[in-house]
């Protein structure tokens, strides 16, 4: 009995100091760790990537999107380049129609434009014509280069931009400070970026 008094005690004993014990005052807090799995708006830093996307995009076109993962711009960019193409070779074919038509007419031939013995279209009708789709065929040349021009410098701008932090940390409030030399207050704005 005396056994199992003294068991008792220890065991009660026990049972209040692990009640009444202290805090640890020296234990470690683990700091939170923020969560990363949001997917950040922007790529990070690379020195590289504009000129890679330009240079991409100047041997194959479209390509530098692709690398900026702009899918979406690609048929844009064979739309304008193929535009461009289309009407040169319709322009060129028209002009080699009128030119071969006054190259027969000069050489005493017949050509598409007379009808029984009757010219439709004069020999100066026929000039005119020939200098008005040349010019056509040059413009449609400045097209398909302006359009190969705009695509290395879109893909070149777009992989500049997608390294740009645009966070919502960037914040412009009103506020009021006081001058303490002169003790008047001061109103204006700031422009607060949070780290």
């Amino acid at each position: 009995m005396k056994n199992n008094r003294a068991l008792l005690s220890v065991f009660f004993l026990l049972f209040v100091f692990t009640l009444t014990a202290q805090e640890d005052s020296l234990m470690v807090e683990t700091p939170e760790v923020p969560d990363t799995s949001k997917e950040k708006d922007y790529k990070p830093y690379n020195a590289l990537a504009p000129a890679k996307a330009a240079f991409y995009s100047a041997i194959l076109p479209g390509l530098g999107q692709a690398y900026n993962d702009r899918y979406w711009k690609i048929p844009l960019v064979y739309a304008g380049i193929g535009t461009g193409v289309y009407f040169y070779i319709n322009n060129n074919k028209e002009w080699n129609r009128y030119r071969d038509a006054y190259k027969n007419r000069l050489a005493g031939r017949k050509d598409e434009f007379t009808v029984n013995g009757e010219e439709r279209i004069s020999d100066d009708g026929l000039i005119r014509a020939q200098e008005f789709y040349r010019r056509n065929k040059e413009i449609s040349i400045l097209v398909i280069a302006g359009f190969y021009v705009l695509n290395i410098i879109d893909a070149n701008v777009d992989a500049h931009l997608q390294q740009f932090n645009v966070s919502e940390d960037l914040t412009l409030q009103p506020n009021m400070g006081l001058d303490n030399f002169t003790g008047k207050s001061r109103y204006g704005l700031s422009l607060n970026y949070k780290f």
